[in-house]
């Protein structure tokens, strides 16, 4: 029996400002369009989000990919994760320099890998194996990050400590995810992010591991978190949504609990985008605001939603 696809995206939620408000929202649109074309072609979900998020990776206004946030050595560090719903079988990169689409990788390690996480110097070798290309790590550097750093660490130690944490929303979570559902009725999920500014080289957040970040399973939901990556990490929050999406509850309703429940618990912060296989989907988050996009067969929308 042919199933509706539905296809959901993220930019990250943070404090976004005015002025970069219509870049994320031409930004998010940009892979909507692209996942959307997969599944109106009868494509399968998993390929939907690969190519939303390769959308946003290549998109500088997103912390994935080029444009990245750089560590305290000023270079770009990537992790990525997708999953299938229907076999549970995933693909994962972390701590990647050399890979300008790290979900590209991720996809490979999925589709031609007995195992499920490469990293570092590892994840680069499988992938130059696999026919991804690989660039330098300073391909990947915009001046624009380059400048961000080094006003970050010109604060006084205490000032950054305090007044500019770089887990507050105010400094950008821009994270990327997309859920989809195709018209087989299976299930799919990927992230990708830059990680977090000034991060220590090798800092690993939630968005690659499964059950984070991110994660599919055609007996439960699809799902994909941006945010402050250590307490969602450590409430293993897309799999917590996911499991009770399996117990019979409406996504949306799971999606605003699950971010309750990472700030009641750990005072997180971040968003989620979460969709089960009857096509029902839930967008939340508690920062400003965040970047998202939504398509079925009956209805469009994309945009900047703020806090409700």
């Amino acid at each position: 029996m042919a199933t509706d696809p539905v296809l959901v995206v993220h930019g990250g939620a943070w404090a976004i400002p005015d002025n970069m408000t219509e870049a994320h929202r031409q930004g998010v649109g940009n892979a909507l369009a692209a996942g959307w074309r997969v599944l109106e072609g009868g494509g399968s979900a998993l390929d939907a989000v690969e190519e939303a998020v390769v959308i946003m990776e290549d998109d500088e206004t997103f912390d994935a990919g080029r444009g990245s946030f750089l560590n305290r050595e000023g270079k770009v560090q990537l992790d990525a994760l997708i999953m299938d719903g229907a076999t549970l079988r995933a693909g994962g990169v972390g701590c990647v320099e050399r890979i300008a689409n790290p979900v590209r990788a991720a996809r490979k390690i999925l589709s031609e890998s007995p195992h499920v996480y490469f990293v570092a110097e590892g994840a680069e070798r499988f992938a130059a194996e696999h026919g991804i290309p690989l660039c330098r790590n300073e391909d990947l550097v915009i001046p624009r990050e380059v400048q961000r750093l080094r006003e970050y660490q010109a604060q006084p130690a205490d000032a950054a400590k305090s007044d500019n944490d770089l887990f507050a929303p105010t400094i950008s979570h821009d994270t990327v995810g997309a859920v989809a559902l195709d018209c087989e009725g299976n299930l799919a999920a990927a992230t990708s992010t830059g990680g977090t500014l000034a991060k220590a080289p090798g800092r690993l957040g939630d968005s690659s591991l499964i059950g984070c970040g991110c994660y599919a399973d055609n007996a439960s939901a699809a799902a994909s978190t941006t945010g402050w990556g250590e307490p969602i990490m450590k409430l293993v929050l897309a799999k917590w949504a996911a499991d009770r999406v399996a117990s019979g509850s409406i996504p949306d309703w799971i999606a605003a609990e699950a971010i309750n429940y990472l700030k009641d618990r750990l005072n997180g912060h971040g968003g989620i985008i979460l969709l089960d296989t009857n096509g029902r989907f839930g967008i939340a988050h508690n920062t400003p605001r965040m970047a998202w996009a939504a398509k079925t067969v009956k209805q469009e929308s994309a945009g900047i939603e703020w806090s409700r």
